[in-house]
């Protein structure tokens, strides 16, 4: 992509406007917070006081709004503590630009580091850089800077606790994020009823993954709807493709299929019930005609082999996500069917009046979640101290692209800095503070940003300019008229970076007016200097990039490793059947799905760089990409039905694990050095298969499945070798 097209994307996205579901009473809630806040400080302090202890209910406001699983009054009350800890050591230094500047340097380059222990504190880090920058110019003496740090710490604690006394949808985001997945696994079923094989985003079921994952706290208070659902639903994907799948499934067309698309828009149906039961806390509510497509005893005569036991397992476990979503589960389908009729047919006898029982609680408490009956633990705000730790020493390594931006924005600050005190304007923070504001770990971001923050500064400072000319507003005004906007931008922020610019920007003019800045010390020097900062952070990235465009194919090589091993995993299990709890697939799928999610993020970021690709086009990384979708879809299907561990051993199967273990292996390393994979392990083992007896056809042809996928990563990478055949056997089960 060249740099004009890239610009002007990014130009694009910076300027849109989004349509997000708005959140009136969680704006109100923040908007409320910094009132108090603003209110406490001027009534005991003074309006200068009042001026830079806002910034700290201001910064915990946003904190809570960032998507983040953690507790909202533990990030309310990190965000005002270190925003209080960062001015205070401003304001030692703030006078002496010798001390100053190491201060800034290495303030900046923590904060860029701080992006390796992910977006949430990278965002917190940054605003505390940017809102030194401004709190530092206000006090005069080392009391008033203790005091304005202990405010501002203040305002932390004053929104964490409205976050504790006034609960907005409580859980609403883990609610969400597992109702997106069970909403995802029902689009998917609907999908596989007109596409076999259609392909599915694990990013629903990730998201919902780390949603689960909890602090203590959090796992005491946890609602009963969010128990064990996810761990159901995860197991569902697999069962639902493999009842679709013509290769190991039901037939393409006949009296099979037929019954394989009604039972798969009753799961659909299901699933839609109870993940609406999920994101609004009520009772599941299913449709008679999906809980009637598993009640009807002709199931077991219309479908046979492994078809039959997808269905059968497909309806146990859509009665559990019922269950544990609080509703009344479909009845299981019946099996045996004679004794099921049998059962119709039997007339009701009533039974003798006997001793009174205890009756049973409306309201059973769901069973326990799947697997380990402990949660998947979060770490508590101090524990979490020692793992960012770990993260941020992990990528400062060269060629880093956390540490290039580390790197960056701690020159961008200080170069800002000089530059804007160097020039007759005043107020040279707004230079580096636009800077740090807007640049990200990767590109589209920092210029989208950039963009977004010098037009929403032109709006919000002409508003607000023209607000002050009019009318005057005196301190009390003032202070009313930045909260208003502070309260817009919380309404607006997750509509663009547009419109919440525009509220920051009328927000500080308010704000600093009701300090005693007049208009024009602020907003003229604003303006030039937002661009200048906003200048600078674009040339920094130019001049010294991280460009995710080289380094596509060692993403692709990473995925390819982790899907190996989990094929490997898999077809291993039929060497060494250990039934259906298999916590060593479980493991090698969740490592695939992450190198999954990372190639997905790169491709993206990769479209809209202004560089030339090495050796991976776009077209070739998406035939790559649908290749290896295709084996990790493969080894999916083969995981829906692992033998029962007194199943019949397939010696076949150990030779085929091993093989693939050290093919992808060695061809993930091919694709890093730029060759094309081989794959004639994987060949040799399928023709040794052949001599033998397979005594599934899932297995064998999922085998064969498996090498033709591989064979279609290495002509998606331009291969000169001839294609390798692949004998698929219509051998039936026996």
């Amino acid at each position: 992509m060249s740099w004009f097209r890239a610009l002007k994307d990014t130009t694009r996205s910076g300027l849109s406007v989004e349509r997000k579901r708005l959140e009136p009473l969680v704006a109100l809630r923040g908007a409320a917070g910094l009132a108090v806040v603003i209110a406490v400080s001027l009534t005991l302090f003074g309006p200068t006081v009042a001026a830079g202890s806002a910034f700290g209910g201001f910064q915990a406001a946003i904190a809570t709004f960032q998507r983040s699983w953690r507790p909202r009054p533990e990030l309310a009350l990190a965000s005002g503590a270190s925003l209080g800890v960062s001015t205070f050591l401003g304001y030692l230094t703030g006078s002496h630009l010798v001390l100053f500047l190491p201060l800034l340097a290495l303030w900046t380059f923590l904060a860029g580091l701080s992006w390796a222990a992910g977006p949430t504190i990278g965002i917190i880090a940054s605003s505390n850089v940017a809102m030194m920058l401004v709190t530092i110019t206000l006090p005069t003496t080392v009391a008033e800077a203790a005091g304005h740090a202990a405010i501002m710490a203040f305002g932390g604690l004053v929104q964490a606790a409205l976050v504790i006394l006034f609960p907005v949808r409580r859980w609403g985001a883990h609610r969400d994020a597992l109702a997106d997945a069970l909403a995802a696994e029902a689009d998917y079923a609907r999908r596989l009823r007109h596409d076999p094989v259609a392909e599915f985003d694990p990013a629903p079921l990730m998201l919902a993954r780390n949603a689960a994952a909890l602090t203590p706290r959090q796992a005491r208070t946890r609602p009963a709807q969010l128990h064990g659902t996810r761990g159901v639903a995860e197991r569902i994907r697999p069962v639902l493709a493999s009842l679709a799948d013509p290769a190991v499934g039901v037939p393409a067309e006949g009296p099979e299929r037929d019954r394989a698309r009604e039972l798969l828009a009753a799961a659909a149906s299901i699933l839609d019930a109870a993940a609406r039961a999920i994101r609004h806390g009520t009772p599941v509510s299913i449709p008679p005609g999906a809980i009637a497509a598993f009640r009807s005893p002709d199931l077991g005569e219309t479908l046979s082999g492994p078809a039959r036991r997808a269905a059968t397992r497909l309806g146990a476990l859509l009665r559990d996500v019922v269950e544990t979503a609080g509703g009344t589960p479909p009845p299981a389908p019946p099996a045996p069917w004679a004794a099921a009729l049998r059962h119709r047919l039997t007339p009701r006898v009533p039974l003798r009046p006997g001793p009174r029982l205890k009756p049973l609680p409306l309201n059973p408490a769901p069973p326990p979640a799947p697997g380990p009956g402990r949660p998947l633990r979060r770490p508590t705000l101090f524990q979490l101290l020692p793992v960012a730790v770990r993260a941020m020493r992990r990528e400062a390594r060269p060629g880093s692209p956390i540490l290039r931006h580390a790197t960056r924005v701690c020159a961008v600050a200080v170069a800002g800095y000089l530059i804007g005190g160097a020039l007759p304007l005043g107020h040279g923070y707004w230079a580096p503070m636009s800077a740090v504001m807007v640049m990200r770990p990767d590109f589209s971001q920092t210029y989208s940003r950039a963009v977004a923050r010098f037009g929403g500064t032109l709006v919000g400072v002409a508003l607000a300019t023209g607000v002050v000319q009019l009318a005057h507003p005196g301190t009390e005004v003032s202070a009313a008229l930045a909260v208003l906007c502070a309260g817009l931008m919380y309404l607006l922020m997750r509509t663009g970076q547009l419109a919440s610019q525009a509220c920051v920007s009328a927000y500080v003019v308010f704000l600093l007016g009701m300090g005693g800045e007049a208009w024009g010390q602020t907003v003229p020097e604003r303006l030039v200097l937002t661009l200048a900062g906003g200048i600078l952070a674009t040339l920094s990235y130019a001049l010294y990039p991280a460009w995710e465009t080289p380094r596509l194919r060692t993403r692709l090589a990473d995925w390819l490793a982790a899907l190996g091993e989990y094929a490997a995993v898999v077809v291993d299990h039929y060497a060494h059947p250990a039934g259906k709890a298999a916590p060593d697939v479980r493991e090698a799928l969740l490592k695939a799905r992450d190198a999954h999610i990372a190639w997905q993020e790169a491709a993206d970021r990769a479209r809209t760089e202004p560089v030339r690709h090495r050796g991976l086009s776009n077209a070739a990384a998406d035939d790559a990409a649908h290749a290896l979708q295709r084996l990790g879809r493969v080894a999916m299907l083969m995981e829906a039905h692992l033998p029962e561990r007194d199943a019949t051993p397939v010696p076949a199967a150990d030779a085929l694990a091993d093989a693939l273990r050290a093919a992808t292996r060695d061809g993930a390393r091919a694709i890093r050095e730029r060759r094309v994979p081989a794959w004639e392990p994987v060949r040799d083992a399928l023709d040794a298969w052949d001599g033998e007896g397979v005594p599934d056809r899932v297995v064998r042809r999922g085998a064969g499945m498996i090498a033709e996928a591989l064979q279609k990563l290495s002509d998606a990478l331009d291969t000169d070798d001839p294609p390798m055949t692949v004998k698929v056997p219509e051998t039936p089960e026996k």
